[in-house]
């Protein structure tokens, strides 16, 4: 009964990847012209396009040529050419839809289309993986298509954060892929991998840059870390503007299950909790505090806040870095004058 309807009516998804094909062969009848420029000139379409965006033209009026010229940096860069089905999948990305792709129809590539689309809007792109390997991975892969048009790639790992550098020293065991020597007797120079083109670089720096990749963990404790400083100038994030999720059903689904927490080991208080009771004794009820019986708080006045300041050797008491120093007085206060044992 279904196939009946489907065949009846059609299946919506050939409707929608239909309805884009038109798109798909814009993008193909700027290939012959990209082609015969040179890699310089490339480069300045992304400055070209940036300078549209911010006028006033709309992403979607720029996709054919962000899509054709990325489609022409990756066959240079990297030897890989988008396909039209990869030129749909990453039309659907763009359009914020899943796009369901089978193996091997180039995931990995699709995504660097509507990646440098939105990133250069200047806002920043994220590209989000289900491991620390397949972030690195890529985005020392296809960070070569990016770089190629003068865009940045950073890349968030669990323990250090990097910059796409196609001119930094090969790591440490570079040395060791050197391949067999040649008839003259003289070995190659290191095999390079997508993993060495990449600085050290601070969390901040990653993210300053105009697509970062990572996983969906460091992405969300990243974000909880920020709204957790004091000062605007510790966060690393920028925003949140454009996102591509890898595995989206995994991520957003089955790993969505899994709470992010944030947590660290207790600190011994017994010493804090003895100093602030003896301190608590010392102050005297209608003249250091008021005590508001109903409630079971109490509140300190102007001299009690003078007398704790003095008692512990700090300027203000309700300054942000004193946040520990207030609660502790004023629940040491509750406790000695407020409740009691067996009532």
């Amino acid at each position: 009964m279904f196939k009946f309807f489907n065949k009846l009516i059609g299946d919506s998804n050939a409707t929608a990847l239909r309805a884009m094909q038109p798109l798909a062969d814009e993008i193909n009848e700027l290939e012959p012209e990209y082609e015969k420029l040179g890699d310089d000139e490339l480069k300045d379409i992304t400055t070209e396009l940036r300078s549209r965006y911010q006028d006033g033209e709309r992403l979607d009026d720029l996709l054919p040529e962000a899509f054709a010229v990325v489609r022409e940096a990756a066959k240079r860069a990297i030897g890989m050419r988008h396909f039209d089905v990869q030129l749909l999948g990453g039309i659907v990305l763009h359009q914020g839809k899943i796009a369901e792709m089978r193996t091997g129809e180039g995931k990995t590539l699709v995504a660097t289309l509507p990646t440098y689309l939105n990133a250069i809007t200047g806002e920043g792109a994220h590209v989000i993986t289900v491991n620390d390997y397949l972030a690195k991975r890529d985005a020392g892969w296809m960070g070569a298509v990016h770089h190629a048009l003068g865009l940045t790639v950073g890349c968030l790992q669990n323990d250090s954060s990097w910059v796409f550098n196609p001119d930094a020293p090969l790591a440490e065991n570079g040395a060791e892929r050197v391949s067999e020597a040649d008839d003259t007797g003289e070995t190659a120079p290191p095999v390079r991998l997508p993993e060495d083109n990449f600085q050290p670089a601070t969390k901040r720096e990653a993210y300053a840059c105009d697509i970062t990749y990572g996983t969906n963990n460091e992405f969300g404790f990243d974000y909880l870390r920020d709204n957790m400083v004091d000062e605007a100038e510790r966060r690393v994030q920028r925003g949140r503007s454009y996102a591509i999720v890898d595995e989206v059903d995994n991520i957003l689904i089955d790993e969505a299950r899994t709470p992010l927490i944030i947590s660290g080991p207790a600190r011994e208080q017994g010493q804090e909790y003895r100093k602030f009771a003896q301190l608590a004794k010392k102050l005297i009820p209608d003249v250091h505090f008021e005590i508001e019986e109903k409630r079971k708080t109490i509140v300190l006045s102007e001299e009690g806040i003078v007398a704790i300041e003095r008692e512990l050797k700090v300027e203000n008491l309700y300054g942000s870095e004193n946040d520990v120093l207030s609660h502790f007085a004023e629940n040491a206060i509750r406790a000695e004058h407020i409740y009691g044992r067996d009532r």
